[in-house]
């Protein structure tokens, strides 16, 4: 009977692949709302269900799973942040300012002048920079789409992610001061209550307000699974991981799903299943890995694309779908070849120092005496 290092691929590439078919997902359920704005789904509105949605919750579940690994293998502050900043920062730059410098100019409704003077330009590329002051509009970019609202919309999940990182820093450290783990497990108590009290789901922000630009509501919805992803990293030993148990979790969320309990089956569906499937994942798609690794990428580039699409005419549905989708996931691959690998190699000067190995003490020595005389026989 083959072992399980037979047959299933290193988690690596699991994730690598469920990370790509959720970009792929976001894109598609976009695709309706981008056309036409009084949807928010490609599914009918009385499902009550977002594919796009259910793909983000994963998302931070395999996050949470994943910069929990990364904290317990390297349990240092400044490393961590250092490494997370690297991950996220340079793509999303580079995609700000191709959106400023260039699709800006060109597709503007504005005189060139009052597109470079105006501090929406500039409050648009400094504040979502920062993401914490995320803007989403530029002055006169995709102004006569259907959906005029935002030039890149799928930006808004990021300072999410971010504050993630941080709550999995600072719930490091209280660990590492000697604090229990089944700490985590009060975090988690903690978020799924203040859930249950904002409420938040794909079609509302739940209730709370907004930490500057970033609702509360639904950060604290995405953050659930992410610490569900968290705590099966950090119990790893004791929860198992079983795909039947999956199955029936994602059953029991299809079967909640139009009843208030559907927050939480969907959160701990999609978490479980997610890292389950990352960790089953067959070993025979392991060779095709270098071709999904780049759902970062075509996860923010997917939106600007397709609003692009649609002022260069686009107004069916599935055509948009059959064109945004290559040409996020091309753009997304140039992001991964020659922004994110050449950026992820500083990770080099991250590594934690060597220990030090102490001389070991030499054994006491005895004192020398003269041999003895050899007998002949």
């Amino acid at each position: 009977m083959p072992t399980s290092s037979k047959i299933h691929a290193n988690p690596n590439t699991g994730f690598a692949w469920l990370r790509m078919i959720g970009a792929i997902t976001v894109i598609v359920d976009h695709s309706m709302p981008l056309l036409h704005p009084q949807r928010l789904t490609v599914f009918p509105a009385a499902w009550h269900m977002s594919p796009g949605y259910i793909a983000l919750m994963g998302f931070f579940a395999m996050s949470g799973y994943q910069i929990q690994d990364s904290w317990a293998r390297d349990p240092s502050w400044w490393r961590f942040a250092a490494r997370r900043l690297l991950r996220i920062m340079p793509p999303l730059v580079v995609v700000l300012l191709v959106t400023v410098f260039v699709i800006g100019p060109l597709v503007t409704t504005w005189p060139a002048h009052a597109y470079w003077t105006h501090i929406q330009t500039w409050r648009y590329l400094v504040g979502t920079t920062v993401l914490f002051y995320m803007q989403h509009d530029l002055p006169g970019v995709f102004a006569a789409n259907p959906y005029p609202f935002s030039v890149n919309g799928a930006l808004w999940t990021l300072p999410m992610e971010l504050l993630g990182y941080g709550l999995v820093l600072v719930a490091g450290v209280i660990v590492l001061i000697g604090v229990p783990r089944w700490f985590l497990v009060l975090v988690l108590g903690g978020m799924v209550y203040t859930d249950s009290v904002l409420r938040a789901t794909f079609e509302y922000h739940g209730a709370g307000g907004s930490l500057l630009v970033v609702p509360i509501g639904s950060t604290v919805s995405f953050l659930v699974p992410f610490v569900i992803g968290v705590v099966l990293h950090a119990y790893r030993d004791r929860i198992p991981l079983k795909p039947w148990v999956a199955l029936v979790l994602f059953g029991a969320y299809l079967g909640l799903s139009q009843t208030p309990a559907s927050r939480y089956a969907l959160a701990l569906s999609a978490a479980y299943g997610a890292i389950t499937l990352a960790t089953h994942w067959p070993r025979r798609l392991e060779a095709a890995a270098p071709y999904v690794y780049g759902s970062y990428g075509t996860y923010i580039w997917g939106f600007p694309i397709q609003q692009l699409l649609i002022l260069a005419g686009v107004r069916q549905v599935w055509l948009l779908i059959l064109l945004a989708v290559p040409a996020a996931y091309v753009v997304g691959q140039l992001s991964w070849n020659y922004i994110e690998k050449p950026t992820q190699r500083l990770r080099r000067h991250l590594r934690p120092p060597a220990p030090v190995r102490r001389p070991v003490a030499a054994p006491p020595q005895l004192p020398v005496t003269a041999a003895a005389p050899l007998r002949r026989s």
